[in-house]
């Protein structure tokens, strides 16, 4: 028997809000996080911003045991844990409980360990200093880190996993969640994902040359998804959380519900007909999009919002192309379409948790949340769309449904169907 799943918490950690309430209004006001960064610029790469959180690492004394505070490494595992813990606490659940939550669940997903956590470590061994790492360093290595640490946090005895796939590790990891609770695996998952661009990261990606590089002294302009003068991405760091609930699970403990998921696909284009480790295929990405309308149950006309992947690079003309032929929408029937990257850069694995965060605020308090930075559409976007479709400013609307995409490195395709509850 298939169940109906609802979200009843939500928690973030990103470049311009950290908690829910900062998050709102930031992404209402169309508020950028990122910042420019003077280390960029000594380690010669040509971009030199990024969305960092304003992160205060005491604050993670609250979160975990003082014997886990002291041993903690890596702000990757603080976002997750920050944002895993809030969603929990949001969805009305207690903190420390004594006994194993069987019926509960995590799958929780990144890109990899901190590298300059595993910098100290290397250093350590070539130093002969093995010795001198402690017992607790394997535990910051481990990809799997983040969700041992959620779920030993809150007892969680469900299945516990641990996802990557790249940039759509965060819609997946929802979308895993989702199944579980659907086939009965599970009565609640915590599911999202983190994200830490460390200057190792940031440096192998500005060595792309995809990054934006002609706004280093105008950060703010410098995301611009959708835009004639996108020049690359802008990486970003942070964390999305969400917590799923059986429908009849969450009514029978009063839970507030913010949404339901409806349903979800994620597939690959087989790195074929255009993909590649570094570039999605259409097809793959037409039909993940149609495999997930018709999951949900609903006909492509029922969407009043796309909350695109659109990275501010060339692809994303193609991403517009892909949404019209996936819902067979175009012109002025073609619905609002926005990117929070345009707000705080491309958070790699953490992008489709955070985003997920923003799909389901805006159903909540039903608006369009603005693309900033998108004065001058590109023309080939509006070949396709009509120029209506791209709110430049925050747009009150009834929003019901909600498709929310990401597609990653690796040819790697998620999307899932937001909806209000009835």
């Amino acid at each position: 028997m298939s169940r109906r799943v609802v979200v009843t918490g939500m928690g973030v950690v990103s470049p311009n809000g950290v908690g829910v309430p900062a998050f709102l209004q930031a992404i209402r006001d169309g508020v950028s996080g990122i910042r420019y960064n003077p280390l960029y610029k000594d380690l010669h790469f040509y971009c030199q911003v990024a969305g960092m959180p304003e992160f205060e690492w005491e604050k993670l004394k609250g979160y975990v045991s003082e014997i886990t505070f002291h041993g903690l490494q890596g702000l990757a595992l603080g976002y997750g844990i920050m944002a895993a813990l809030d969603a929990w606490t949001d969805a009305g659940n207690a903190v420390g409980g004594k006994e194993t939550i069987w019926d509960t669940g995590c799958v929780f997903g990144s890109s990899v360990s901190d590298c300059e956590v595993v910098k100290k470590i290397f250093n350590r061994v070539d130093a002969c200093e093995a010795k001198k790492l402690g017992s607790r360093v394997i535990e910051q290595m481990m990809n799997s880190s983040i969700t041992a640490y959620i779920s030993g946090r809150l007892g969680l005895g469900n299945r516990i996993i641990a996802t990557s796939a790249a940039c759509a590790t965060g819609t997946q990891a929802i979308l895993m969640g989702f199944e579980y609770i659907r086939q009965g695996t599970a009565k609640r998952m915590v599911v999202g994902s983190s994200e830490h661009v460390d200057p190792y990261i940031y440096g192998a990606f500005d060595s792309m040359r995809i990054l934006s590089r002609k706004f280093n002294g105008m950060p703010e302009k410098a995301s611009r998804p959708m835009s004639q003068t996108a020049a690359g991405f802008v990486p970003g760091s942070g964390a999305g959380a969400l917590i799923l609930e059986d429908l009849d699970y969450a009514l029978g403990r009063g839970a507030r519900i913010y949404a339901e998921v409806l349903g979800g696909a994620c597939n690959s284009g087989g790195q074929r007909n255009g993909g590649s480790m570094t570039a999605p295929a259409s097809p793959g990405v037409i039909r993940c999009i149609k495999d997930a309308v018709t999951d949900a149950g609903i006909e492509p006309q029922a969407i009043d919002l796309i909350s695109g992947h659109l990275t501010a690079t060339a692809a994303d003309t193609m991403e517009i192309q892909n949404w019209c032929l996936a819902l067979d929408r175009n012109g002025r029937n073609f619905p609002p379409v926005n990117s929070l990257k345009s707000m705080i850069g491309h958070s790699l694995s953490a992008a489709g948790s955070i985003e997920s965060v923003a799909a389901v605020l805006q159903i909540v308090h039903q608006f369009v949340h603005p693309n900033i930075n998108l004065e001058d559409p590109n023309p080939e976007i509006l070949r396709q769309i009509d120029p209506g479709c791209l709110p430049v400013k925050a747009m009150e609307k009834e929003i019901r449904t909600v498709a929310k995409a990401n597609f990653g490195f690796g040819d790697v395709n998620a999307c899932l169907i937001f909806s209000k509850y009835n």
